[in-house]
């Protein structure tokens, strides 16, 4: 099955969150995500000041989560959690009083 651009953005925000500042190919084998539409999820999460480019060592470029992606990425979480109960009661209500 296919993943939504968001669970693609939630997956990269996640292997930054739990391995660190990582090089591009790191984040690409780790979220399986093909480099060039990483390249373009990386720059949207940087615009939303989600992910920060860092320097490290010689002219190294590594991807950070940011405080503000950890807060996203903490409701999303929490979201998740309660989606299971919001579904089992719309189970239970009959379709006609949608």
């Amino acid at each position: 099955m296919r993943r939504s651009k968001l669970e693609m953005y939630v997956d990269i925000l996640k292997v930054l969150s739990r391995r660190g500042p990582l090089k591009l190919t790191h984040i690409m084998y780790k979220a399986n995500v093909n480099c060039s539409v990483l390249k373009q999820y990386l720059n949207f999460l940087i615009e939303q000041n989600l992910v920060e480019e860092q320097i490290a060592g010689k002219k190294r470029i590594v991807y950070a989560i940011t405080d503000r992606g950890r807060t996203v990425l903490k409701y999303f979480r929490e979201l998740r959690a309660v989606l299971p109960i919001i579904e089992e009661a719309r189970a239970r209500i009959p379709p006609s009083l949608y």
